[in-house]
């Protein structure tokens, strides 16, 4: 058991000085990015809602689309979407050009958003993805964060092994479970990793065991089968060549569409992907019935107003929700404010780990160093 004990920690200590800087970008960015969704918000508030009753009637979703075309003729729609309240502006996405906020009742062009703030969080997401690798770049970059998050889930869990006390005792367990005063240097450290990773570990699991899932489709498609569903074929799997690609078209009417989603009961937000091809309309709908907060259902219309598919998302297979459960139980989204607050705790103390365990991983080397010299 001791030799097994001292294997675990070398490998723990190995994993730990191979990936710790990678691990240790990703937490600063993953705490910076917690709170991604409320700080653009509150930052494009004023664009984001109008004063009801600033219009004398409601424009249509074509019309809004015609808005934007007039305001940013060269841009290509990639989605518009409502929320169900009446105070809340059209927001007609435009892909990596941003997206543009349009009153209701006017028409008129209320903002683009807060773009420095979308910059800034786009930066943080670049480095928390790719450590700010770019272009033909990126795929290494990303199998550089998929690897040091694997190196990270083990760090994990083999940290939470090297914590137990040989001696299990309170008197040793108290050592390392709270912070303790007037400790410096290593023993401080010592105490830090210990008890920081007492309290994360559990938390910085699940936080990596879901980013695998995101980083690698063999671990998607594995959620796919331990639940016992089909995999999804892949976007471009099974053509010969690449189509080429086509002019954008703006939708000639998306309203009576648009009413058809709108008979959806009790929804809470529409979205249309655009363009429109082969005359059907596909709405992503949050109907506000699911436990998930971020369960979507997809309906289908014709351009007439025909549903050619309603796909509730409880009737998704268990394998596409359980996808959906990992894809923002990452970002403790799923949870709510708790859960992104929770979220922010573990990332930073992802952080605090990597600085204590390099501390004491150098000194410990610095030791070495030194009682093979005076050997």
């Amino acid at each position: 058991m001791k030799t097994f004990r001292k294997v675990i920690f070398w490998m723990h200590l190995i994993s730990g000085a191979t990936a710790g800087v990678v691990i240790f970008i990703m937490c600063v960015t993953g705490a910076l990015l917690s709170f991604e969704r409320q700080i653009i918000e509150f930052s494009e508030r004023d664009s984001r809602t109008v004063v009801t009753g600033s219009g004398s009637a409601a424009i249509t979703p074509q019309a809004v689309l015609e808005k934007v075309r007039e305001a940013r003729p060269d841009a290509k729609p990639s989605g518009i979407s409502k929320t169900n309240e009446p105070n809340s502006a059209w927001a007609v996405n435009l892909g990596r050009e941003g997206q543009v906020y349009v009153d209701p009742g006017s028409g008129a062009i209320l903002g683009e958003g807060n773009k420095s703030i979308r910059n800034v969080m786009s930066e943080f997401r670049n480095w928390h993805r790719y450590v700010a690798l770019s272009g033909d770049n990126r795929p290494v970059g990303k199998a550089i964060t998929g690897a040091a998050n694997l190196l990270f889930l083990f760090l994990a869990i083999s940290g939470i092994y090297i914590w137990f006390p040989r001696n299990f005792q309170w008197s040793a367990v108290k050592q390392v479970i709270w912070f303790r005063r007037g400790l410096q240097g290593k023993a401080r450290n010592f105490n830090w990793h210990n008890t920081i990773g007492f309290w994360c570990s559990t938390f910085l699991i699940v936080f990596t065991l879901t980013a695998v899932v995101m980083s690698y489709q063999w671990a998607s498609n594995l959620l796919y089968t331990i639940t016992g569903n089909e995999v999804p074929q892949q976007q471009g799997e099974g053509r010969n060549a690449p189509a080429a690609e086509k002019p954008y078209e703006y939708p000639v009417d998306i309203n009576t569409a648009w009413t058809a989603a709108e008979q959806t009961p009790g929804w809470q937000s529409i979205s249309l992907r655009l363009p429109i091809e082969k005359d059907a309309a596909v709405f992503t709908i949050d109907e506000g019935i699911y436990w998930n907060i971020f369960g979507r259902s997809t309906l289908t219309s014709d351009m007439n107003g025909g549903v050619t598919k309603w796909e509730p998302y409880g009737d998704q297979n268990s394998g596409r929700q359980l996808r959906s459960w990992f894809r923002f139980t990452h970002t403790g989204e799923s949870f709510g404010i708790i859960g992104q607050i929770i979220g922010f705790i573990a990332c930073v103390g992802g952080a605090f780990l990597v600085w204590t365990g390099f501390s004491l991983a150098l000194r410990r080397f610095k030791n070495w160093r030194t009682s093979k010299v005076a050997a």
